[in-house]
């Protein structure tokens, strides 16, 4: 298949193109913008924090059994079972050692598959159960990305890992969250987010953070059009003004055949994609949650067609036993994507980075595109 840049063009390949199998995805360079750093930790972890802080919660007592536990329990169909697996995850992160172990093991893992820039997201008010203010969960967890990348430096891979501070949508203290990522701006946080169970709590409640975003010039993103639909994106959009959309694949609810068969889009699907709105679409956990019903009939391929932002995403890499080169694999098998696509949402994501501007072309120019440039032949 003919690969389709942003703009529509047909883009060609020449030479001899790497195989696209999971070990040469792996070595590609990429972007992600949307992963849990509470729902990405290694099972091994998980059972030996277990043990270390006195959590004897687990559902099972070994890594193997752990990993599969988390993988068939987030394999709900439901959004709102799906985020009771993080209860485990959660308990363990408590701890200053913890915090810091999670956050240095994300940045390696995510290295070691090629990821060269993460925006990594959790939400602090999650975190204070062992006596930690919010302000030292921030620190802790910073402490851990700089561990990580340093560790990934010394074992040859480049990355860097932005923190996304997130309120939980169903609590009282998304100003008080802002105000901590305005804060801790200059040390490694990139922006805001608000997540949780969409139905029944809506991003208008937190107008109050959002306008404290923008009165301080600072991005951020909302969890919308995951479960809830339509609704839930065009309050984030209308009414609180995000950068992006967190998932937004319903989205394509507002797309529909036209007279002469031809996708049409409603005026809140044309607004997304006119003003290049980022999707950060998670396809495994879209499935999972009851968004779509498998990768074959996910919307992305439709949305990306209609050259809409969209950029692959892990969301939670525990919970759908997941990586970037698996969810990148995934859509090369359903949608027979060459290496010029996946460059091309790389380069969406980069682009749609809270990075500052120069920096996003320079990672842009000087390692995405020379990467692909090799596989490409």
């Amino acid at each position: 298949m003919a690969a389709v840049d942003e703009t529509g063009t047909n883009a060609t390949t020449t030479g001899g193109p790497a195989p696209l199998d999971l070990r040469n995805i792996a070595q590609a360079p990429k972007a992600l913008l949307h992963d849990h750093l509470d729902g990405g930790l290694r099972p091994s972890t998980v059972v030996e924090l277990a043990a270390d802080c006195g959590y004897d919660g687990l559902p099972a007592a070994d890594a193997d059994s752990l990993g599969r536990w988390f993988r068939d329990a987030a394999d709900s169909g439901s959004l709102e079972l799906y985020l009771e697996t993080f209860a485990h995850t959660v308990a363990v992160m408590q701890t200053a050692e913890g915090l810091q172990r999670v956050a240095r093991e994300c940045a390696e893992d995510l290295a070691a598959d090629g990821v060269v820039y993460a925006e990594v997201r959790y939400a602090p008010e999650q975190h204070l159960e062992k006596g930690l203010t919010l302000d030292e969960v921030v620190q802790h967890t910073l402490e851990g990305f700089r561990q990580g990348e340093s560790a990934a430096r010394a074992a040859g891979k480049q990355i860097r890992v932005g923190c996304l501070l997130t309120a939980m949508r169903h609590a009282a203290r998304s100003r008080e969250i802002a105000e901590l990522a305005v804060r801790y701006r200059d040390q490694g946080v990139v922006g805001f987010d608000i997540a949780g169970k969409e139905a029944g709590f809506p991003p208008s409640r937190h107008l109050d953070a959002f306008e404290y975003m923008r009165a301080n010039n600072a991005h951020f993103t909302i969890h919308a059009g995951e479960a809830f639909g339509l609704p839930s994106i065009h309050e984030a959009i209308a009414f609180c003004g995000t950068d992006r959309l967190g998932h937004g694949v319903r989205i394509v609810d507002d797309i529909h055949p036209g007279d002469d068969g031809t996708p049409q889009l409603g005026r809140l699907a044309a607004f997304v994609r006119d003003k290049r709105i980022p999707l950060e679409l998670c396809p495994s956990s879209n499935v999972q949650t009851g968004a779509v019903a498998s990768i074959a009939e996910h919307p992305f391929d439709v949305l990306a067609r209609l050259r809409f932002r969209v950029t692959v995403n892990t969301d939670n890499r525990l919970m759908s036993d997941t990586s970037m080169s698996r969810e990148m694999k995934a859509l090369v098998d359903a949608f027979g994507y060459g290496w010029s696509d996946l460059e091309r949402f790389t380069i969406n994501a980069l682009k749609s980075s809270f990075l500052p501007f120069d920096e996003r072309l320079a990672l842009i120019d000087d390692v995405v595109k020379p990467g692909y440039a090799v596989l490409l032949g």
